[in-house]
């Protein structure tokens, strides 16, 4: 009976052991799936609302928007991108930026030409610069309004109301060429040569904002998908909301960003911190500036995730909401008046 009494003493000692070696890993997994939860989705309990700012006409976001998808604006129409650049610059200069323009030859299989991006600066001289940009070429004949007129429009929209702010660190306002394919994740991309020129300077970038389809929103239930099913309980079923997207070393400034966008403006915001081998992470002009070692955020309403008309001939200025645009455009401006100070 000894034995026995032993034998079952070390198998309830055993059980016990494991109990707690299954518990234990379950803390651990629960934990590692709050951390994940934490750096992806980077939440914000509450913020202080702030009194929004006047003057986001919505009009002014409609006429841009309508005006750019006027013509083609792919790399094979070089006359009208060339249009669309004077048009972006001559509303750079009436703002009272500092207009100058990048040109750049591009020879390949695709054909030849020259582009360029516009580059209007206020602010001061000052040893760093936080940059805003948006592309403004579009994919194919189509009239690309949500990709990337509404983004040019936020630009525009942006330096206007940053004209009258006191500004401490000079901001640069970069509309690209050459974004979308065939050009896109080559060298060729506007991005790419403004980031090469920045980091060939030794300019410290601050931050840079990609501005890439702003203005496509849906409160249907089942309007928004998402890159990979693990995301899916952790955000909005309804394409509503507006997304603040960082890669993994981004953690700091897309939760800056993301904080100061929640107080400026009453749009619902969301984040994400992921690897760029989730597709759509990287899939703009701040892919550019993270393979140059510079902080860089892609503010979206998630494309083609949302977007049906995306890269096709529906992607028309009617689809847009230049209301809820102009909220979204109040809360960059708040995070860009906080990343410069």
């Amino acid at each position: 009976m000894v034995v026995n009494k032993d034998l079952w003493e070390q198998e309830a000692r055993g059980k016990a052991r494991l109990r707690r070696i299954i518990f234990s890993i379950l803390v651990v997994f629960v934990l590692v799936l709050v951390g994940c939860w934490f750096v992806i989705t980077e939440p914000v309990l509450s913020v202080a609302r702030l009194e929004p700012i006047a003057g986001v006409e919505t009009s002014r976001l409609e006429s841009i928007v309508r005006t750019l998808s006027n013509s083609p604006r792919d790399f094979s129409h070089i006359e009208n991108l060339d249009k669309a650049a004077a048009f972006i610059a001559n509303e750079l200069r009436a703002t009272g930026a500092t207009v100058t323009e990048q040109e750049y030859r591009v020879t390949s299989a695709n054909g030849s030409g020259t582009y360029r991006n516009v580059i209007g600066t206020l602010g001061p001289d000052t040893g760093d610069v936080i940059v805003v940009g948006a592309h403004y070429d579009a994919c194919g004949p189509y009239p690309g309004a949500d990709d990337n007129a509404s983004g040019i429009a936020g630009l525009l929209e942006l330096a206007r109301l940053l004209a009258r702010a006191t500004l401490s660190t000079r901001v640069q306002f970069v509309a690209y060429s050459l974004e979308e394919p065939p050009f896109f994740r080559s060298s060729n991309m506007g991005s790419a040569q403004h980031a090469s020129f920045l980091q060939q300077n030794g300019t410290k970038v601050r931050a840079m904002i990609s501005l890439e389809m702003i203005g496509y929103f849906s409160d249907d239930s089942t309007s928004q998908a998402y890159p990979a099913p693990f995301l899916r309980p952790f955000y909005p079923s309804s394409g509503n909301f507006i997304a603040v997207v960082g890669n993994l070393r981004s953690i700091s400034l897309v939760r800056s960003v993301k904080k100061a966008m929640m107080a400026g403006s009453a749009q619902p915001v969301y984040s994400i911190n992921a690897p760029g081998w989730i597709p759509g992470i990287d899939f703009s002009d701040h892919l550019n500036y993270w393979n140059n070692g510079f902080p860089a955020v892609m503010i979206t309403d998630t494309a083609f995730y949302r977007n049906k008309a995306y890269h096709t001939d529906h992607d028309t200025p009617e689809r847009l909401d230049y209301h809820k645009m102009a909220q979204v455009i109040q809360g960059i401006y708040q995070a860009i008046i906080n990343l410069e100070k």
